[in-house]
């Protein structure tokens, strides 16, 4: 049975620092998603109209939709891209918080399993 080395303290704190350095990195943040919708509602006959760039995103529980000048969405998605860079980062760094805390706390004196 091979036993997991879990990393010292110091590399769990060097890991953190980076993530750190890369989440200030990040730039403007937007959550939310952009689609291209068409406009199906034209007379029979007549091609759809579009696309339409719209922004989608939830506030305060209720879906929002912003439609976009063409000229919006590239900025609008750099921003979304960045707010899921943010979110993985974050996560990561909550996740290397656990091993840190675990790492150089005493909790308290867990039972032995009966087997």
């Amino acid at each position: 049975m091979k036993v997991e080395k879990r990393p010292g303290p110091e590399r769990l704190n060097r890991r953190y620092e980076r993530l750190r350095a890369r989440l200030a990195k990040v730039g403007w943040v937007l959550q939310g998603t952009i689609t291209q919708r068409y406009d199906d509602r034209v007379p029979a006959g007549n091609p759809p109209r579009g696309p339409y760039p719209q922004w989608t995103f939830k506030r305060h529980g209720k879906t929002v939709t912003v439609n976009l000048a063409p000229g919006q969405v590239k900025a609008f998605q750099t921003a979304i891209d960045n707010h899921r860079k943010a979110v993985r980062i974050l996560q990561e760094m909550r996740d290397l918080s656990l091993q840190y805390l675990d790492t150089t706390t005493r909790g308290p004196k867990r039972r032995k399993s009966k087997k």
